[in-house]
C-alpha cells in the first residue's frame, strides 16, 4: 500500500530498517516503545506501553507492529489498543513469533521445548549471562490460536490477510489445523482493516 503522507505508528519500534523504509516511502513515521533507549524513540519518538498507548483514538492511518506481542503479557489488550488508535478504514499490520514455534524461545531456542526455565539455565551456562528473552519476564507463551481468535472475534476489524509470515502464501492453510499450526507457522502475520462503521472509542490520547 502507498503510505506517502500517512501517519504510521510503529508499536514496539526496534529495527532501524523499518524506520528508514517508512521514511523513504514518505510516511509520517511515529515510533513508540517502552524503552527510551531504542534509537528511533530516542530520536524524537514516543515512550509508552503497547497496552496503554499515549495516542489519540482514531488518529493513525497505519499501525505497524512486528515481533512485539510475544513480549507482552496482555496480547489482547495490546491488540485492542492498536485498533483503538486507528482511524476507520485504517490498516493494522501485526506479526509475532508464537511460543511453540522452533524460534519461540528466541536466542535460547530450541531448548524452550524442554521448558522455559531449562532454556534459560542452559543459555546462562553456555554464555555466562541470562538471555535477554526470559519466559514470564520478557517473553510469554503466545499462541497462534490466541492471535487468530482475537482477530476473528473483534467486532471492529476485518481480516485481509492471515498467513505464516515467512512461508509461501499457500502455507496459509496451515492456520486451519490446530496443533500443527502452532509448530509449523513460525510467525503469524495478520493484516487487518478497521471497519468504517467501527464503534467510536473514547479519546484517551
Amino acid at each position: 500500500m502507498d503510505v506517502r503522507d500517512q501517519v504510521v505508528l510503529d508499536v514496539g519500534a526496534g529495527p532501524a530498517q523499518f524506520a528508514a523504509a517508512f521514511r523513504r516511502a514518505g510516511a509520517r513515521y511515529v515510533p513508540v516503545d517502552y524503552d527510551p533507549a531504542v534509537p528511533s524513540v530516542a530520536d524524537g519518538g514516543i515512550v509508552g506501553s503497547a497496552t496503554d498507548l499515549p495516542i489519540a483514538s482514531g488518529s493513525v492511518d497505519v499501525v505497524f507492529c512486528s515481533n512485539l506481542l510475544e513480549h507482552v503479557p496482555d496480547v489482547e489488550g495490546a491488540a485492542d489498543e492498536m485498533v483503538r488508535v486507528l482511524r476507520p478504514g485504517g490498516i493494522l499490520y501485526l506479526c509475532y513469533t508464537n511460543w511453540l514455534s522452533p524460534w519461540g524461545g528466541h536466542e535460547a531456542s530450541p531448548w524452550h521445548y524442554v521448558s522455559g526455565e531449562y532454556a534459560i539455565r542452559r543459555y546462562r551456562r553456555r554464555h555466562g549471562k541470562a538471555p535477554k528473552n526470559r519466559l514470564g519476564e520478557t517473553l510469554y507463551r503466545t499462541s497462534i490460536a490466541q492471535g487468530l481468535g482475537w482477530a476473528q472475534s473483534h467486532p471492529d476489524v476485518e481480516i485481509l490477510v492471515a498467513r505464516p509470515r515467512y512461508l509461501p502464501d499457500v502455507a496459509r492453510h496451515l492456520l486451519r489445523v490446530p496443533g500443527l499450526r502452532e509448530i509449523l507457522t513460525w510467525n503469524l502475520l495478520l493484516i487487518l482493516r478497521r471497519r468504517p462503521d467501527a464503534t467510536p472509542e473514547p479519546n484517551r490520547g
